[in-house]
């Protein structure tokens, strides 16, 4: 199973590392610039990268795209082309915002679970 994960902090990545325990194929989309804000989470630090983000984001690929830029719309589209799932916790309606959102996945890829 492929699933990509547009999440951060806490709640959504906790899904997507249960998926990728689990055995599943799981690609973390960080946002430019800045990527997940767990990043700089409080110390322990490794390599400069909280410890809570490293724990949450194991056993994950990852990327960053800028999803308010027509190339990382285009990168993502693709993306949703082959994935199984999509898991995000962006506020209601940011996804839209960025002509991403369910009618334009869901037209992508059909089979895709939101």
């Amino acid at each position: 199973m492929r699933v990509l994960e547009l999440a951060q902090i806490m709640a959504g990545p906790t899904c997507g590392m249960m998926l990728a325990d689990m055995g599943a194929d799981v690609v973390k989309v960080e946002k430019l610039p800045g990527g997940d804000d767990a990043r700089g989470y409080r110390e322990p630090r490794v390599k400069g990268v909280s410890a809570p983000f490293l724990i949450m984001n194991r056993n994950k690929r990852g990327l960053a795209l800028d999803l308010k830029h027509p190339r990382g719309r285009d990168i993502l589209l693709r993306l949703v082309e082959t994935a199984d799932v999509l898991t995000e916790n962006f506020r209601r309606g940011t996804l839209e915002k960025f002509g991403l959102g369910y009618d334009v996945l869901c037209k992508t890829n059909p089979g895709l679970i939101y």
